[in-house]
């Protein structure tokens, strides 16, 4: 169903105002710095001497990162941009980790030039590139995985068998590159805390078949994954820390490698709330007709993940607890793909109108990052950065 996580909700003046023209114009996402470094610090606790490397990707404001740096984060990037704003928020070249194995040979010279020494691959082509562009980097191979279990996965687009992996780690020493690791990515918003288990075995029995060629590896990158809290369904991040850990445990044992986990959407997907106006509520086939309700944010305003109506975002209006029914969700152009929902049973109250206020939830990962430049006219989605000493954040 919908919708209101809490009816506090109806105190806050940002949810009631808008037809009077007084509050910030929407839409925008508040996104908490306290509710970050809160998840951080969690974060950081699950798996004991895991190094947190954070998912730029997930959202890139500037404050964010800065924030990580501050409070000891590494980061993940995947393009120049990313490692010059990572550089720029002070954050250390030695402390970047450049995971996509898809990589421009300028950018991978680029990176290289600038301190980055970490890179990963999948194929003999992308590491004849880091080869020439990158000598003597420390490179990750990137172990295939399926996704089971999790909203997004990867669909193969990412990764090698275990057996290529393995074969291509020696060929990188063969290079005059240090090979140092396995990654792996389990999909996006895992929702089964044992899904690393099959790829901690695997990266096991790469690591054994690697030295006998005589490469002792170091490294395991447990990738992203961890869920944003969208819903009841999602489990606690303490029982993903227990699980990995147990699955580490079996795998390696006393001889356990260096650690390093990447998250993205859990770091700052619960830190986000995305500020919205009623555009118009309709009933265009008669009172007996499905009721739309269009928001002045959709799909292409940084709503991209409501694609498939996969991820749920929890709601809040300002006549929370009055009587609700069904809607349909859509977003403002004219696009007819800019429909956010219309299967998932939305409940949203009956007195709803336009101008009034709506908080979207738990959006403060692959919103801003994934808005438009202006389709329709209408502009990127904007990120406010506040700093809420009271934030949860776990």
């Amino acid at each position: 169903m919908s919708t209101a996580h809490d009816t506090s909700a109806r105190r806050d003046p940002s949810i009631t105002a808008g037809h009077d023209g007084t509050a910030p114009r929407t839409p925008y996402l508040i996104l908490d710095l306290a509710a970050v470094r809160a998840r951080y610090r969690l974060l950081s606790s699950l798996v004991p001497g895991a190094r947190i490397h954070y998912a730029v990707k997930a959202n890139p404001a500037p404050q964010v990162i800065a924030t990580l740096v501050r409070a000891g984060s590494c980061f993940d990037v995947a393009s120049r941009p990313e490692i010059e704003l990572c550089l720029s928020a002070g954050a250390r070249a030695e402390d970047i980790s450049y995971g996509s194995t898809v990589k421009k040979c300028s950018d991978i010279a680029f990176a290289h030039e600038n301190g980055v020494r970490r890179f990963a691959f999948d194929s003999l082509a992308e590491l004849h590139k880091i080869a020439e562009y990158a000598p003597g980097a420390d490179v990750f191979g990137r172990l295939r995985s399926d996704g089971q279990g999790s909203v997004f996965p990867l669909d193969g687009k990412f990764g090698s068998p275990a057996g290529l992996v393995a074969d291509l780690l020696v060929e990188a020493r063969r290079l005059g590159l240090n090979p140092v690791g396995v990654s792996f990515h389990v999909g996006s918003q895992q929702l089964d805390p044992y899904a690393w288990g099959p790829s901690i075995a695997s990266t096991a029995e790469i690591f054994d078949k690697v030295a006998a060629a005589g490469i002792r590896l170091g490294v395991i990158n447990l990738g992203g994954g961890l869920p944003g809290t969208y819903g009841p369904e999602v489990p606690p991040l303490a029982e993903y820390g227990r699980a990995i850990d147990e699955c580490l445990e079996r795998a390696f044992g006393a001889n356990r490698p260096e650690v390093m986990i990447e998250p993205g959407r859990s770091m700052v997907a619960d830190a986000g709330t995305l500020h919205s106006e009623v555009v118009l509520v309709s009933r265009r086939d008669g009172s007996a007709g499905a009721r739309w309700v269009y928001l002045d944010v959709g799909r292409f305003g940084g709503l991209a993940e409501t694609e498939g109506e996969l991820i749920h975002y929890p709601m809040r209006t300002a006549h929370d607890g009055e009587p609700s029914a069904p809607v349909v969700l859509a977003g403002p152009t004219c696009d007819s793909a800019d429909v956010l929902y219309r299967h998932h049973p939305y409940l949203l109250p009956e007195s709803l109108r336009a101008g009034d206020r709506v908080q979207l939830l738990c959006t403060g990962a692959y919103t801003v990052s994934y808005s438009s430049v202006g389709f329709n006219g209408f502009g990127p989605l904007t990120c406010r950065c506040v700093d809420s000493p009271d934030a949860a954040g776990a």
